[in-house]
């Protein structure tokens, strides 16, 4: 039985822990999964070198030899071990449905999401992944439903302390901060990923009283949000979607409703950005289905997400309805000590949106007013700055000025594609039907086959 490599996959953390806990030499599991293959008619030919290689470098034989090895370690444990703790969950599922469950039970939450975090790795998962919104249907229900349960205390494997609560947050908030300035579409952000199998999954699986469990589910149900982000960002919508689904389950289990709303808002967003309009006001408005109980931030950031939704849906009335409430919720909360993920929401955020909404609705003077509210995005903020460019870019084309916005359109293409955002060129793409009148001006020809260039090469490393 040969095993298979997963092209740049890490190693599996999980098996070596549990390898490392049951006593069993590599040269001793080797011999046991041999034997029980044997017993099975299956001609094992693994030594210590194979088990080293299914630890330290990722790889997962196949047929039925991932469950031998569960059945070798639980006679060394004297307790069943499952594919989820050896870190080989995925090895007898469907890959394409790995994500897209949003478990009923707290441990088979944890079970999917480490599922999701060792399969996202490989660049086979990578290349088949498509998004569905129908995927969220569940997801949304089940959420609305119970938004925030009690966190279950576990007593079994290492124990998780405050001091690695401390070191997780400290990693998030790192991550956050560097997606705010440069945007999701680099190795740093995508390692985030890496990050949630290697050091985070083994401490879901470890022991931790009911304090420090909900802690924990927090800020990995934040750390999976960002990482989800960041492949939102780069255009690998199907991953970005997987990624959501298990960040409103973990925010569940944490009883975080605050985070689950968060959470929900950019499920809205990336629907919206696929074009399901609809289902993205479904799901804003879920999102502040709370509003009376929720931070007033979150519950703002979701009437802005829903004014975006209706300004795409050609509602002008509730555009300007949404983003007046939402204006109102973010001044409610200026002077609060809420979560730090939510303190992006500011008069500033609202100000890019709002541009952009009324961008959408074709009102140009409504879009240079809400940008002459507030200054442009510092070049600290690379990804906000290059948005609210491309959103300015079309007004000035709707208003008949070509040459302002070709100017600001061509600002808007180079910092895109220096942060490598696929997502970006969305926005460029949108703003390029706004050159729809001069599409046979030499500038705009020009223009529009470097944004088409400038997508292609994002898309062949995406």
């Amino acid at each position: 039985m040969a095993d298979t490599r997963i092209p740049e996959r890490q190693r599996n953390s999980l098996l070596e822990e549990i390898v490392a806990t049951s006593g069993m030499s590599h040269k001793r599991l080797a011999h046991r999964v041999n034997e029980l293959g044997a017993r099975e008619g299956q001609a094992g030919r693994y030594t210590h070198t194979s088990v080293a290689n299914w630890c330290r470098r990722g790889m997962i034989p196949k047929g039925p030899t991932p469950r031998l090895i569960c059945a070798s370690l639980s006679e060394a444990l004297g307790r069943p071990v499952s594919l989820a703790e050896i870190g080989m969950q995925g090895a007898e599922r469907d890959p394409s449905l790995l994500g897209l469950e949003f478990a009923r039970r707290q441990d088979d939450a944890v079970t999917e999401a480490a599922a999701y975090w060792s399969a996202v790795n490989r660049r086979q998962f990578l290349t088949r992944q498509t998004f569905a919104v129908s995927a969220f249907a569940t997801p949304f229900s089940r959420w609305l439903i119970d938004p925030a349960e009690p966190t279950r205390a576990r007593d079994t494997g290492p124990l998780v302390d405050r001091a690695h609560i401390a070191e997780l947050t400290e990693a998030a908030d790192h991550a956050r901060q560097w997606d705010s300035r440069f945007g999701g579409a680099n190795r740093k952000s995508a390692s985030l990923t890496e990050y949630l199998y290697g050091r985070v999954a083994p401490l879901l699986h470890g022991s931790y009283s009911e304090a420090v469990g909900r802690d924990l589910f927090r800020v990995t149900a934040e750390m999976a949000r960002l990482a989800g982000w960041t492949a939102f960002d780069a255009g690998r919508h199907g991953i970005a979607q997987r990624h959501f689904i298990q960040a409103l389950r973990l925010a569940r289990a944490g009883g975080d409703a605050d985070l689950g709303s968060y959470i929900l808002a950019t499920m809205a967003m990336q629907s919206l950005m696929r074009g399901f309009t609809s289902e993205a006001i479904d799901m804003a408005q879920g999102a502040y289905r709370r509003g009376q109980t929720l931070d007033p931030r979150v519950a703002g950031f979701a009437k802005l997400i829903e004014a975006r939704s209706h300004a795409r849906a050609g509602d002008e009335r509730s555009t300007s309805a949404c983003i007046a409430q939402s204006e109102r919720l973010a001044e409610r909360g200026a002077d609060g000590e809420g979560p730090a993920w939510i303190g992006f929401f500011t008069q500033h955020r609202i100000i890019t949106d709002a541009a952009e909404a009324f961008r959408d609705l074709g009102n140009h003077r409504a879009t240079f007013a809400w940008n002459a509210a507030g200054p442009m995005p510092s070049d600290a903020f690379v990804r906000s700055r290059s948005v609210r460019l491309s959103v300015l870019a079309s007004a000035h084309a709707q208003n008949g000025d070509l040459a302002q916005s070709l100017h600001l359109g061509r600002e808007s293409l180079n910092l895109f594609t220096r942060l490598g955002s696929l997502r970006g060129m969305e926005y460029l793409r949108v703003y390029g039907r706004s050159l729809e009148p001069w599409r046979r001006d030499p500038q705009v020809v020009t223009y529009l086959a470097d944004v088409r260039r400038a997508t292609r090469s994002l898309a062949e490393v995406a």
